[in-house]
C-alpha cells in the first residue's frame, strides 16, 4: 500500500483496502503490478456502464472543448443541461417533470428534504429504520442508524422512524407530517425489497394527509433493477424522487426531481431555496446524457432481469442462506459477518472485487456494471464459490 495514501488522504475507516490503481477497462481494474481484478461492484453501484465506456468518454471530451464551468446552477441556458433533463422527464411518470441537479446523493436528498418542508409549511420527517440517505446533517438526521449519528449530535429536529414493510407505522404519518423518505429497496440494511405493497400504502397514507413522499433511487436507479427507477417495480409514483450514484457513467452527480409547481416554489419566498454553484456542471450533464442514453437504447434495465437469474443459478452454496435483491441490486447473505469479512478480503487478492453493506455484517454486496457479460458473471462466481469452498473448509485466512 502507497504510504503517501495513509500520510496525505483522510481516510473513511481505519482498514481501506489500498489497492493501487493504474487504469481500468469494462468490467476490469488493473493494479500497478498490473495485476486484473473483475469488478463486482461497480464503484458502488456508481459506474453502471463499467470503466472507460466510450459513449461516455467522448462526450466529456467532447464538451470539454466547448466549455466547462461558466455559472452558477440555474442561470445560463447549457444544452447538456437542458438535454439531459429533457430525456430524463421524458422518461419518467408526468407529475415528475421538473429536475434539479446536484453535485452529490446526499446533496440531492438535502435539497428534497428542504423541498417538502417549503411545499407543505410542515416540518416532521419520516424515516425509516436502517435506512441510508447520505451522510450530511440533513441525510445524517433521516438515517436510521444511530451507531453512525450518536457522535455528531444534535441533528434537524423532529425526524421520527418507521420500520420498513411494516403496514402499522404507516399510520405514524400524520397532518403534522412534511415527508417520508424511503429507498426504492433500502440498500446498507440488506438489500431488502418492499413487500405487500408497501410503497403504495405509504404513498396513499401521504395522500390522506397532505405529506409528501420521497423515494431515494441513489442506489437502485437507472436500470439496475430492471426498471429505469426501482420505485417502477412496485406500483407507486413518488411526489419526489431522489437520484445519484450510476447516472453518469462514475462522475460525480446527483439530482431531485419531482412536480414543477413545486421545485418552482424554490424560486421565491425566499429566493434561492436552493442554491449549488457546479450543481448541472455541462461537462458532467455531457456525461449523464451519454449515460442516460446509453441504458435506454440498450435496454440494460431488462438485461439486469436476465443477469440476475444468471447469478441466481451460480450462487448456490451452504455458505448462502439466500440471495437479496433484484436485478443487479444484489446482496448474498452469509452465515455471520466474519464469514463475509474472510470471503470479500480473500475474493480480492485472487482477482475478484466483491464489496460490504452499511449496516448489514453478513450480506456481501454484488452490484457488477449492467454491461458485464455472461462468461464474466460465471468467472466471477466460479471465483466466489472456490473462495466459498476454502472458508467453510477452515483454512487459515492471510490478510
Amino acid at each position: 500500500m502507497n504510504p503517501d495514501f495513509l500520510k496525505y488522504q483522510a481516510q473513511t475507516s481505519p482498514y481501506p483496502l489500498g489497492m493501487e490503481v493504474s487504469h481500468a477497462l469494462g468490467s476490469y481494474i488493473y493494479d500497478t503490478d498490473n495485476k486484473k481484478y473483475l469488478d463486482f461492484v461497480a464503484g458502488v453501484s456508481a459506474c453502471s456502464l463499467g470503466h472507460q465506456n466510450k459513449r461516455v468518454n467522448d462526450a466529456i471530451k467532447s464538451q470539454l472543448d466547448k466549455y466547462s464551468h461558466v455559472m452558477v446552477y440555474g442561470e445560463y441556458s447549457q444544452s447538456p443541461t437542458v438535454q439531459y433533463c429533457k430525456l430524463l422527464v421524458e422518461n419518467l411518470p408526468p407529475t415528475l417533470n421538473k429536475v434539479y441537479l446536484v453535485n452529490s446523493g446526499t446533496e440531492a436528498c438535502e435539497g428534497a428534504l428542504k423541498l417538502v418542508r417549503r411545499v407543505t409549511g410542515r416540518s416532521q420527517l419520516i424515516s425509516c429504520h436502517n435506512a441510508y440517505h447520505g451522510n450530511t446533517m440533513g441525510s445524517m438526521s433521516v438515517m436510521g442508524f444511530e451507531e453512525r449519528k450518536q457522535a455528531f449530535r444534535p441533528l434537524i429536529p423532529d425526524v421520527d422512524f418507521i420500520t420498513f414493510n411494516n403496514e402499522d407505522d404507516i399510520q405514524k404519518i400524520t397532518t403534522k407530517t412534511a415527508g417520508i423518505i424511503l429507498e426504492s429497496i433500502q440498500g446498507g440494511a440488506g438489500f431488502i425489497q418492499p413487500q405487500n405493497d408497501f410503497l403504495a400504502k405509504v404513498k396513499k397514507r401521504c395522500e390522506a394527509v397532505g405529506a409528501l413522499m420521497i423515494i431515494d433511487e441513489i442506489q437502485p436507479g437507472f436500470g439496475r433493477t430492471g426498471k429505469l427507477f426501482g420505485f417502477e417495480n412496485y406500483n407507486v409514483v413518488p411526489d419526489v424522487v431522489i437520484i445519484g450514484k450510476g447516472m453518469a457513467g462514475g462522475m460525480p452527480v446527483g439530482g431531485f426531481i419531482a412536480n414543477e409547481k413545486h421545485l418552482d416554489l424554490l424560486t421565491h419566498d425566499p429566493k434561492l431555496g436552493h442554491i449549488t454553484t457546479f450543481g448541472g456542471h455541462p461537462v458532467i450533464a455531457a456525461a449523464c446524457l451519454a449515460t442516460l442514453q446509453e441504458v435506454l437504447e440498450n435496454d440494460y434495465a431488462a438485461q439486469s432481469l436476465a443477469k440476475e437469474k444468471i447469478f441466481r443459478s451460480l450462487l448456490v452454496h451452504p455458505l448462502i442462506e439466500e440471495v437479496r435483491g433484484k436485478g443487479l441490486m444484489l446482496a448474498a447473505m452469509t452465515t455471520d459477518a466474519e464469514t463475509t469479512n474472510q470471503i470479500i478480503l480473500r475474493c480480492q487478492d485472487r482477482g475478484l472485487i466483491l464489496f460490504w453493506l452499511l449496516f448489514e455484517g453478513k450480506a456481501i454486496r454484488i452490484t457488477p456494471p449492467l454491461t458485464i457479460s455472461e462468461d464474466e458473471i460465471k468467472e466471477g462466481c466460479a471465483i466466489l464459490l472456490e473462495v466459498m469452498d476454502e472458508v467453510q473448509k477452515g483454512n487459515s485466512f492471510v490478510n
